[in-house]
């Protein structure tokens, strides 16, 4: 028996769970593994591979706070759906103003990130019309993509995931056979009463991390949310972080000097492998930007979307195509945003809201966590954390203190984000039904 065809402005449940995992781990796995290796050794040298180990497990704390909220709902949203069940519609859309924000900065950054990796090999990209045409080129495919689609952006998603695994995988194992374990932890601990240096540290592992978020908001299109989301999540973080600690070891203990680099395992690859293994991480390097581009188009507009139905926004923000049966003007507004702000240069000032934001979405979520397991102790299907309340304390405990670490122009930046967003939330319409 075939399905039922969607009714009008019912989006398709067309992801399946193994299309999630895909999709959680080509939004975390972008830029930052690229960047990582030689950042984190400049910041803590000896202690970098424990470092990355550490984050990861704190990171899981937040993945499980999204895991037991994701397994309450089957509605898009994430983070904003969350925090408004939890704490009231004003909390709710604050959290989703402001992640919505951060995914129009960082499609704008990613935009022209792309364009510096295939810089590399074709200089032309670096500037001029040939940069425009990378930078506008490639939001615009993946905005047509989308619009077309959830199925066929989640089917993109997982070909990019393979497709920037491979040289990952590929730098791993043959690094391994040319590791010098006496270089990989040489050199001099950092001073671990330096507190800004490992806030500094803290919040770049956490943007290596970051991403997992974007997932839950477009649950409304996954075949089984509340199953499939927790399950993407953890089997995301787990994968994630092992790959991180292996890049890491690999390119610690295969380049002298690696603090220094400015592409670190392309350096590294050429070392072990030559100039033929370094052009494979730098096109890996390109897909892997391009694929967490593509998230970023793909997952923003669903915060959008959500935000629309609830009354906060223009009417036609909050309308499902009625051929392709997916949010397809938030997607080309948020498409028109970011080429827009990728081409005007100042898409930085947005950038440094985005550490910062994530992290407010991380203290809504597992507070809502506190909240949401109390209200729906008696759901028998939903994700049910060991050891009680614990993990959520210790998530928001961990999001608290990082954001205690962001500078004062970050906090000013996200002050004047949310007076921006409270006026828009003055001023309502009616919410669909």
């Amino acid at each position: 028996m075939s399905a039922p065809a969607p009714e009008q402005g019912e989006l398709v449940r067309a992801v399946s769970r193994w299309q999630i995992v895909g999709l959680s781990i080509n939004d975390v796995i972008g830029s930052g593994i690229y960047l990582l290796p030689a950042a984190t050794v400049a910041l803590l040298g000896p202690l970098s591979l424990w470092a990355v180990l550490l984050a990861g497990v704190a990171v899981t704390l937040l993945v499980l706070c999204y895991a037991q909220a994701a397994s309450y709902f089957d509605q898009p949203g994430g983070s904003y759906l969350y925090a408004r069940e939890a704490f009231g519609r004003y909390a709710g859309f604050q959290v989703g103003w402001m992640i919505w924000l951060t995914r129009i900065s960082s499609a704008a950054a990613l935009g022209n990130g792309l364009a510096d990796a295939v810089s590399r090999f074709w200089p032309a990209a670096g500037a001029g019309g040939w940069r425009l045409l990378v930078v506008v080129g490639s939001l615009a495919l993946l905005t047509g993509i989308n619009v077309i689609g959830v199925r066929s952006a989640a089917r993109t998603g997982v070909v990019l995931v393979i497709a920037k695994l491979v040289p990952l995988l590929l730098f791993v194992v043959v690094g391994l056979f040319f590791m010098d374990w006496s270089l990989a932890f040489a050199g001099t601990a950092p001073d671990l009463g330096d507190l800004p240096n490992l806030g500094q540290a803290a919040l770049l592992l956490l943007f290596a991390y970051a991403g997992f978020e974007n997932i839950p908001a477009a649950a409304g299109e996954f075949r089984n949310p509340r199953r499939d989301v927790p399950f993407a999540l953890i089997t995301m973080i787990a994968l994630v972080t092992l790959i991180y600690a292996a890049v890491q070891v690999v390119a610690m203990g295969t380049l002298p000097g690696l603090a220094q680099s400015a592409t670190p395992l392309a350096d590294a690859a050429a070392r072990f492998g030559g100039e033929g293994l370094a052009l494979v991480l730098t096109i890996g390097a390109v897909v892997s930007i391009f694929g967490t581009t593509s998230n970023t188009v793909m997952l923003g507009p669903r915060f959008l979307f959500a935000l629309a139905r609830d009354g906060f926004g223009p009417k036609f923000l909050a309308r499902v195509h009625p051929r392709f049966r997916t949010p397809a003007a938030a997607i080309l507004v948020q498409g028109v945003l970011s080429v827009a702000l990728a081409l005007s240069g100042s898409f930085e000032k947005l950038a440094l809201l985005s550490m910062v934001t994530r992290l407010l979405a991380y203290i809504g979520t597992a507070a809502a966590v506190l909240v949401l397991a109390h209200r729906r102790r008696d759901n028998p299907n939903a994700l049910r954390l060991p050891g009680g309340p614990l993990i959520p304390i210790l998530a928001l405990l961990l999001s608290l203190g990082l954001l205690g670490s962001a500078s004062a122009s970050n906090l000013l930046a996200v002050a004047a984000a949310a007076l921006v967003g409270t006026v828009i939330y003055l001023f309502p319409r009616k919410a669909e039904t």
